[in-house]
C-alpha cells in the first residue's frame, strides 16, 4: 500500500501508512525516501534518510540511488560526498547503476572532476553511464568534451540512445553549434537508426533560436512529423525574447493559447518581451490575462548549501535569521561593483518603475541573496555554488563574474538552462546563454 501511494505521488497518504508501522524494514524506507524525492520534496527524502540512519536501518544500493537523486535535486554536493565516502566505507556495492546515480549527482551539484574519476572508475561502463557523463559535460557548457566524448564512446561501439543524442544537441545548443547540431540532428535515422522525437526537435529549437535563426527554428516546428507540445513553443518563444522578435512571439504566443498549450510560462514570457520593447501596455494586458484566468507566475527561488544543510531564498527575503547581516553584505557588493564601473542592468526590470526603483528590485535578486549569505557563511577562498530554479537574470551574471574576481573565489552556479563557472571575472558560458 505504501509502495502503490508513493508510486501514484499520494505521498502523504504513504506517509501516514509509513509511520504506522512497528517493525520498518529496508524496503519500507526506500519507498518512502523515493516516493518524496520522485514527487518533487527532496529535502524530505533527505530528511528521511536521516531518520533511517539513526533508526540504525542500513541502507542498500536502492537508497543510495533515491537518495543521491534528492542531492541532485537540490545541488547538495556536501551531502553528495558524505554519501560517497559513506558508500564505500560501509559495504555498499558501488555497481555501475550506484556510480551513474554518483555520477549525475556530482554533475548536477557542479563538480565535473568528481564526477569523471567515478566515471573513469567504472570497469564495465553501460550507455547510462556515457549518457549521464556526455548530458554532465552538456550542462557545463564543455561542448567540444561532450562531442568528442560521444565520439569516444561510438568508436568503442555503444549504440547512442534517445538520451544520448539529446545530451549531444543540448550541448550544441549550449555553445552555439549550429553546423554540428545539423548535422547530428540530420543523420539520427541514418546513421543511430533513432527518428527523432519532440525532445531532439526542442534541442534543435533552442539550438535555432538562440543562434538566432528563428524563422528557420519555426519552419522546423511547423513541419515536423511528431505533434508540438509546449515545451517546444515554449523554447521558440523564449528564443524570440532573447532577440526582441515581438511579431513572431505574438504570433506563437496566440497559437499556444489557441491550442490550449499555454501555461503560466507562456504569459510570464510575452509579458517580459513586451517589457524588453518598452510596450507597458502589453505588459499591463498580460497581466490582466494572468489574473482573469487565475495564473501564477513561479517565483524565482535560489539556494545553497552551507554545512550540510541547504539554505533557499527568494527576491527580497528577511526571514533568513542572518538577514541584517546577508543584506549588509548586498550592501558592500554594491559598493564593490560599482567601483568596477558596473552601472546596474535595469532593463531587466520588468516593472514599469523609476530608475531608483528599479535598481532596488536588482539588488535583493534571490541568487544576490544565496551569494552574500555564501561570501558571509563560508571561508575565503571557497567555492560558493548556488542553485536557482529560473534562468539567471543578466544583470545577476554581471554581479557574479565581478564579485567572483573581487574576492577571488569561484562562483558555480546551476540556473534552470545550464552551469555558471564565474571565475577571475568571467563566466564560462561566455556570455551565451
Amino acid at each position: 500500500m505504501i509502495t502503490c501511494y508513493a508510486k501514484c505521488g499520494m505521498v502523504r497518504e504513504a506517509r501516514v501508512l509509513f509511520d504506522g508501522l512497528q517493525d520498518k524494514d529496508v524496503i519500507c524506507w526506500n519507498v518512502m525516501i523515493d516516493g518524496y524525492v520522485q514527487f518533487g520534496s527532496p529535502n524530505e527524502g533527505l530528511s528521511l534518510f536521516k531518520q533511517m540512519l539513526r533508526a540504525k536501518v542500513k541502507p542498500n544500493e536502492a537508497t543510495m540511488v533515491a537518495v543521491l537523486s534528492a542531492c541532485a535535486q537540490i545541488g547538495a554536493l556536501e551531502s553528495g560526498r558524505w554519501l560517497h565516502w559513506y558508500a564505500e566505507n560501509h559495504g555498499i556495492d558501488i555497481n555501475v547503476r550506484v556510480a551513474t546515480s554518483f555520477i549525475d549527482m556530482y554533475c548536477k551539484c557542479g563538480s565535473l572532476e568528481e564526477a569523471r574519476l567515478v566515471f573513469e572508475r567504472i570497469t564495465h561502463k553501460d550507455v547510462v553511464a556515457w549518457n549521464s557523463m556526455i548530458v554532465g559535460y552538456a550542462m557545463h557548457g564543455l561542448s567540444d568534451v561532450a562531442l568528442q566524448l560521444f565520439d569516444e564512446m561510438c568508436r568503442l561501439g555503444y549504440k547512442p540512445t534517445d538520451i544520448t543524442l539529446i545530451g549531444v544537441l543540448n550541448a550544441c545548443g549550449h555553445s552555439g553549434l549550429v553546423r554540428e547540431g545539423r548535422e547530428i540532428f540530420s543523420s539520427m535515422a541514418r546513421t543511430y537508426g533513432i527518428e527523432p522525437k519532440v525532445e531532439h526537435y526542442g534541442c534543435m529549437v533552442n539550438l535555432l533560436g538562440r543562434a538566432g535563426y528563428l524563422e528557420e527554428a519555426y519552419d522546423l516546428v511547423k513541419n515536423m512529423e511528431v505533434e508540438q507540445d509546449a515545451v517546444l513553443w515554449g523554447a521558440l518563444l523564449g528564443a524570440c525574447k532573447i532577440h526582441g522578435n515581438v511579431a513572431l512571439g505574438e504570433e506563437i504566443a496566440g497559437l499556444m493559447m489557441r491550442q490550449n498549450l499555454e501555461n503560466s510560462g507562456t504569459y510570464v514570457l510575452l509579458s517580459n518581451l513586451y517589457a524588453k520593447a518598452n510596450n507597458w501596455e502589453g505588459v499591463a494586458k498580460v497581466r490582466t490575462m494572468m489574473r482573469d484566468g487565475g495564473v501564477e507566475k513561479e517565483h524565482g527561488c535560489s539556494s545553497i548549501e552551507v554545512n550540510n544543510r541547504v539554505h533557499e531564498f527568494v527576491a527580497g527575503d528577511s526571514w533568513h535569521p542572518r538577514s541584517n547581516d546577508i543584506h549588509m553584505m548586498l550592501e558592500k557588493m554594491n559598493v564593490w561593483v560599482k567601483a568596477q564601473g558596473h552601472t546596474p542592468r535595469t532593463d531587466t526590470v520588468l516593472h514599469d518603475l523609476g530608475e531608483e526603483e528599479k535598481e532596488k528590485s536588482l539588488g535583493v535578486h534571490s541568487e544576490k541573496l544565496a551569494m552574500a549569505f555564501g561570501l558571509i557563511s563560508t571561508e575565503p577562498g571557497a567555492t560558493i555554488r548556488i542553485v536557482k530554479n529560473l534562468r539567471v537574470c543578466s544583470d545577476c551574471h554581471d554581479v557574479m563574474k565581478l564579485v567572483s574576481k573581487i574576492t577571488r573565489r569561484a562562483i558555480v552556479m546551476r540556473d534552470r538552462n545550464r552551469f555558471h563557472h564565474f571565475n577571475n571575472g568571467s563566466c564560462s558560458c561566455g556570455d551565451y546563454w
